[in-house]
Formats: structure tokens, sequence, C-alpha cells
């Protein structure tokens, strides 16, 4: 067992060293002065709502690095008056959000509020008052492109409440990952005759013409544009498109250079947390390098802006349904570990953005580690090493992202990284330290399930080994809900408990219905 820990342990340690040397000997940054003239950070309020002190805090945060600007991605935490169903518990109130724009706007931060108005909106059209909007009966994500009127009058309303509290000349419209274009009968025969393109591009066309006939400049995502450039011909000049990269090619949605030649405004926006990251995994290499790679490449290419996204969740809902036709609630697909455990990366933009050359990822880590937390050398090439080691996923019983690679293998990376966050102690910020031996301690936990489940699928086990498993899954069931009481008092100075509680009840779910199964508990 030793030795295998070893050999996983070399090869991360392998991988991670490579990367350092390519990352190395980077030549001195200097301040820029022809740089983006948005600086930005969008909020994503879908799950894990920030409350007002809190939010507060965090802009205060982001001034004193040069940030100007703050997309607020409201959802259903909005508390639209003509639109009453729409708001959910944790909505913020009027003087709430006045408030805090106008906070915002004394650290000179411009506050962009922002409204799906064509996908992601299910948490609008499952309402049986939104229905004759729906693109689809069973799938509530999208609005039918050719209910034009409908459209008009409930987004006029939603963008005329949002802009009575946001004095900001923009607002933002959404329309990223349309999949349903053409599944209703009138936009199937629409697109038959026109194409796809000319189906989204009419449809974004009329949103933003309600935004500029309110003064104001829409703001939309890139990747439906990239990939039905058509829909580019119908748009109105003065569009700003924000083409979101998470360390991909530049074509991945489609011809990048229609983009670039379109004449539109672009903004970039990489990603502090995405797919794959959960609340059992977060994928650190990938976001210093979306860093350090896309901001530079965005400068290269005359982006006149630059947004950081933090997705709370996919925006993905799994749907409880009444009755095949009624629907009791809404579950987020992919939850992840709260925005107050990734300073670090927030730190690494914030910097990337503000410096001509590449992030330098290593010098950076060092350089934080050291000032935050008191670390030397060694204990932050540590640190790192752990940080970025072994982000699999696990997906029906099997790890994947690497080949040959046991859910025991992993188990016993994951409990080496552990015991580096355990090790090495922090001179200051203890509390902010204490995020990262959260997360490592849930991973573990999580691992340790795995490994416990796939015994249990295994071809050959039966109800006599029953028996065997239930004292490791009672004792896992036990230092779950020790973690989730250290998750809540980490965590509810941000955000709510009652909201913090769901990710604790998901977290223990599996293991006690496995529990529950093979024991027979009733």
């Amino acid at each position: 067992m030793i030795i295998l820990k070893s050999k996983i342990w070399s090869l991360s340690v392998f991988l991670i060293m490579l990367s350092v040397n390519l990352a190395f000997a980077q030549p001195p940054v200097k301040s820029v002065n022809n740089d983006f003239k948005i600086k930005g950070f969008h909020l994503d309020l879908r799950i894990q709502v920030m409350k007002p002190e809190a939010l507060k805090a965090f802009a205060l945060k982001l001034s004193k690095s040069g940030v100007n600007t703050l997309i607020m991605e409201y959802e259903a935490t909005f508390p639209f008056e003509k639109h009453p169903l729409i708001p959910n518990r944790y909505a913020y109130t009027k003087k709430e959000i006045a408030d805090f724009v106008k906070y915002c706007s004394t650290l000179g931060i411009d506050v962009i509020p922002l409204q799906q108005s064509f996908g992601h909106v299910e948490y609008i059209l499952r309402f049986p008052k939104y229905a004759k909007l729906r693109e689809s009966n069973k799938d509530y994500s999208q609005v039918n492109p050719m209910e034009e009127k409908l459209a008009r009058e409930l987004f006029k309303d939603l963008f005329t409440e949002m802009a009575e509290l946001h004095p900001s000349k923009y607002i933002h419209i959404g329309c990223d990952e349309t999949r349903l274009l053409g599944f209703s009968p009138k936009s199937k025969a629409k697109m038959a005759k026109y194409g796809v393109g000319k189906l989204y591009g009419d449809y974004v066309k009329l949103i933003c013409d309600i935004v500029l006939e309110m003064g104001k400049t829409p703001v939309l995502w890139a990747d439906i544009a990239l990939k039905y450039p058509e829909a580019l011909k119908s748009l109105p000049k003065g569009v700003v498109f924000v083409d979101w990269n998470y360390g991909w090619d530049l074509n991945k949605f489609g011809n990048h250079k229609n983009l670039m030649e379109s004449g539109f405004e672009v903004w970039g926006a990489p990603s502090l947390r995405s797919n794959p990251d959960n609340y059992n995994l977060t994928t650190w290499e990938k976001h210093f390098n979306n860093i350090k790679d896309f901001i530079p490449q965005a400068r290269n290419l005359g982006y006149t802006g630059m947004l950081m996204t933090s997705w709370s969740t996919s925006g993905v809902y799994s749907y409880m349904y009444e009755s095949g036709s009624d629907i009791i609630d809404l579950y987020a697909l992919r939850r992840v570990y709260p925005l107050s455990g990734f300073n670090i990366l927030l730190a690494a933009y914030l910097k990337g953005m503000n410096e001509t050359q590449p992030l330098n990822i290593n010098q950076f880590v060092e350089d934080y580690t050291k000032e935050t937390y008191g670390f030397d050398k060694e204990q932050s090439r540590r640190f790192f090493d752990a940080l970025i080691a072994t982000p699999y996923q696990i997906a029906q019983s099997k790890v994947a992202g690497v080949k040959g690679m046991s859910i025991k293998q992993l188990l016993d990376s994951v409990k080496l990284q552990e015991s580096v966050f355990n090790d090495i102690k922090p001179s200051k910020n203890k509390e902010e330290f204490e995020h990262y031996k959260l997360m490592a301690r849930t991973r573990t936990l999580y691992v340790s399930f795995q490994d416990i489940d796939q015994r249990a699928n295994d071809a050959g086990f039966t109800a006599s080994q029953a028996s065997s498993l239930l004292p490791e899954l009672k004792a896992l069931i036990a230092e779950t809900k020790k973690l989730n009481k250290r998750y809540l008092k980490l965590n509810d100075k941000e955000f709510y408990k009652s909201e913090l509680q769901v990710d604790n009840d998901l977290r223990i779910v599996k293991m006690q219905l496995l529990y529950d199964r093979l024991s027979g508990n009733r």
C-alpha cells in the first residue's frame, strides 16, 4: 500500500513539476497603461445567495484591485413586484439592492443586472402563468422565440424594474446555451425556411430592441452567435458580446473570425468555477491556466472588457414531477463549494488582469501563500502540489480522465492530499486556510463512499456480504455529519444557513440510502 501511494504521488509530482518548468522564468510584469475599460466580475446568485453585508464586503475587496464592474445574475433573487411568482425565499428587497448599488457606486463599481431572456429561464416558465412562452412543455428552460408579443411584454416588465434600481448603461440579457432552438412546431417551421441563425437572431433582436428603447446597451453571451453566425446580421449596432472561454480553442463554438469581423464590441470571460467542478472536486490547475492563457489572448484580440465568471451551479435543473404535467420543484444540477473558498483564484485573476505578461502561476502561488499564510517556499510548493493533484471525476464506479486508475488508488491519493493540508500550518489567515482543509476532507469522504459503493455494485456481491459494509458506512456517515457542522460554521457569515443545509443534505443522502438498503432499516 505504501509503495502504491508513493507511485501515485510521484506521478502527480512529475506532472506538477512539468507544469512548473513550462511556466517558469517569465519576464517581470509592469502595470498596463492602455488596459480593458471593463474590469469585471460576474456573480451568480442562482444558488448560494450572499447576504447583503457579505455582498458589500465582496465588492470592497474587488474595488481594491481595480474592478470597476459587477454583473449580478439575480435569477430568482430579484424582487419583481409585477411578477411576484418569480422571486424565491432568498430574494433581496428593493431597498437592499438600491443600497448595494449605491454603495458600489462609491467604490467606482458599475453594477449591471443580468436577466436571462431566452434560455435558462425554467425558474420563470415553471409557472402555468408563463406556460404559453415555453418552447417545450417537458423542458421549461427556453422561451419560444415565435411568441414575440408575450416575450416583449414579460421582459419589458422585468428590464424596467431592474433599470429602476440599476443606473448602469448596460443590461445583460443572457441568451446563451439555447439548446431547444427549433423544438416547437412554429420554431421548427421558421428554422426550416430561414435557418437556425435567423430563428435565434430575430428573437435576440427583439430583446435587444427592448433594452435599446430604454436607452440602455444590451450585453449577451457569444456562444450561440458564434455557432450560428447568420444571427449576427439580425442584431442592432451597439450590442456587446461576452466571449466566455474556460480553457478551450477560440473556435469551440464556431468560427471566431466571424465575431471579430462583425463590428460588435467584445468582452472576454474566463472562469473561477465551472464544469466539472462540484463540492467534491475543484479543477484548480484548469482555472489557473485559464487565467494565465485567456486574459493575454483577449487583450491581444482587442477585447475591451474582462469578466470573471463564477458559476454556483451548471444552470441546468432537474425537475421533481407531481404528475406527468405538473412539477413540484426544480433542483440545481452540480453544486459547487461556496465562493468564500476561492480567494486564491480571485487574487490570481485580479493580478493577471492588471499585468501585461501572462500570469506566472508558480511565482504567484509562492507570493500569495507567503503573504497570506506565512508559508516558506517549501510549504508553498507542498500546498500547490496537493491543491492540483488528481483532479479526476468518478462516473458510474469508474475514475474518469485517467487510464488505469482505480477508485482505491484515487482514494489513496486524495488521502495524501488531505494530509498535506493538515500538516502545513499557516501562521495567519487561519480561517481562510480552513476552506482548503474542508474541501480536502469533503473529497476524501466522497471518494471513500465511492469505494464502498463500487464494492456494493460488484458483480459478485451478495446479500450475505452486506453486513461487511455496514460498519464502514456507519462510520462514514458519522464523519460526514461532523464535516457538515464545520461547513455551516465556516460559511454562515456570507450565506444563509438554510441554503447551506441543502448542500449538507445532498452530501449525505446517498450514503444513508445505501446504509438503509443494506441494513433493511425501515
